[in-house]
């Protein structure tokens, strides 16, 4: 568009007043009016700027709005998993017991003896009750925790290698997982300098030892997202923590996801099968290992974070490292940590959402399902059923596993029906897949189940 000097003048004059632009689009919504204020500012000078170059300009009001609409749809809020994925990165991974939140949240709004001993008035170390409970329930001989997995390996690479030191890893095991986290990287990252070993597909136990006088420490990394199957091949945990304690250097297991126990005795009768190739954290610290590392947020089930247990010795390192500082967890996550690490000690996992969702019954899921889809309206009925589907424990744990479970299938124009769903007051996140929206009620908390009914209706209808 080109217009002369003079109609432009007349257009630069119609733009609104900042206040103006951002009083009355504050009226309809509750960002803080300071944020709104900056957003109209950008608008407005985004506009001047398009007229100034000869390009008609947006109106400042609709790009506002659709700024405004953006910024609310990334702000904090509630949301219902019905995905199915039931540990989802992009939905907060683990949900927390309510028990367990509440003692994070009252730590949070309150002082807390985070950093001192109300018995002296002494400081005190923010790990002691994670020092203590730690042992309990992995077997290890110390133990603390950090802000979360990636960390924890950052830390006990510097502390065992930094400055240059060398540490053996598979090549089948330098992987990238989500955000571009990528493990050379953070290797590097620490001070530690790469010894590759094996192929990607097959790592004996003599590719370790072919550079085991040459290495510092000795990494195996649990592949968290992926599995190589058919003509593979690797160490286990056991015969590394063997040969580094033969020839006397650490051995670094970060087993990932965070099962506690391979056996998975709180899971009674239930199917777990999906947890077969999953490793152990007792059993690893059994086998050996100087440090295991796993994530808090996981198969664990509690707050992001990353734990780190092992020896006396490793351990103490670990925690005297000036990384150890840059990555520590606030007092709200050590309590949620410490309240998950309670509820193992005290034989109450079930009550984990995670291993809640995971034990339940196809059957039980099933039955909820029917009883969610019969508010459905006769008219509509024929566009919503009941199916079989395929759970998934997520976030990287299990790869290529699955959990029997039964998912409402919602027939129709999938990307209305699906943005219909999420558009509910508490919005309804469901997946999209083969031109239909699924409903996994096994993602899903009991008590939601009314507002899952109420949004499948809606959006069917």
């Amino acid at each position: 568009m080109h217009a002369s000097s003079t109609l432009w003048a007349m257009e630069l004059r119609d733009l609104p007043a900042v206040d103006q632009l951002a009083r009355q689009a504050s009226e309809q919504t509750s960002l803080p009016e300071a944020l709104v204020l900056g957003i109209a500012r950008r608008c407005i000078d985004d506009a001047r700027a398009s007229i100034e170059n000869g390009i008609e300009p947006a109106d400042p009001a609709d790009t506002l709005a659709r700024a405004i609409a953006d910024i609310e749809a990334s702000r904090p809020r509630i949301v219902i998993n019905a995905t199915g994925v039931l540990l989802h990165t992009n939905l907060g991974r683990a949900p927390l017991l309510d028990e367990t939140a509440r003692e994070a949240s009252s730590i949070a709004a309150s002082a807390s003896n985070v950093e001192i001993d109300v018995r002296t008035g002494r400081r005190s170390k923010r790990h002691d009750y994670l020092r203590s409970i730690l042992p309990v329930v992995t077997g290890a001989e110390a133990g603390f925790a950090v802000n979360n997995n990636a960390g924890a390996l950052l830390l006990a690479l510097a502390s065992v290698a930094g400055g240059g030191g060398k540490v053996a890893v598979s090549r089948g095991e330098l992987i990238e997982i989500g955000g571009s986290f990528r493990l050379p990287s953070l290797m590097e990252a620490s001070g530690a300098a790469l010894v590759e070993v094996g192929t990607t597909n097959r790592t004996r136990l003599a590719d370790y030892e072919a550079v085991a006088g040459d290495v510092d420490a000795i990494l195996k990394v649990h592949p968290s997202n992926y599995r190589i199957d058919g003509f593979a091949e690797e160490a286990t945990y056991g015969e590394l923590a063997t040969l580094a304690s033969s020839i006397g250097i650490p051995f670094i297991a970060d087993v990932g996801s965070g099962l506690l126990d391979v056996s998975a005795p709180w899971l009674g009768d239930a199917d777990r099968r999906w947890l077969a190739s999953e490793p152990g954290v007792r059993q690893t610290v059994e086998q050996g290992a100087s440090m295991v590392l796993f994530s808090g947020d996981k198969l664990l089930g509690g707050p992001q974070a990353g734990v780190m247990v092992g020896t006396a010795d490793a351990i103490g390192r670990a925690m005297d490292h000036p990384v150890a500082r840059a990555v520590r967890l606030d007092g709200s996550s050590i309590a949620a940590l410490a309240a998950t690490f309670d509820l193992y000690a005290e034989s109450r996992v079930l009550e984990i959402p995670f291993w809640r969702m995971a034990s339940a019954s196809i059957t039980e899921i099933r039955d909820r399902a029917t009883a969610v889809i019969a508010v459905v309206s006769k008219g509509t009925r024929d566009q919503v059923s009941v199916i079989d589907g395929e759970s998934l424990p997520g976030a990287g744990s299990v790869p290529g596993e699955s959990i029997p479970t039964a998912v409402i299938r919602l027939e129709g124009p999938t990307d209305d029906i699906w943005a219909s769903l999420a558009r509910s007051e508490l919005p309804v996140i469901a997946s999209r897949r083969d031109g239909a929206v699924f409903i996994d009620l096994r993602s899903v908390d009991p008590r939601d189940d009314k507002v899952v009914a109420a949004a499948i209706a809606a959006a069917v209808s």
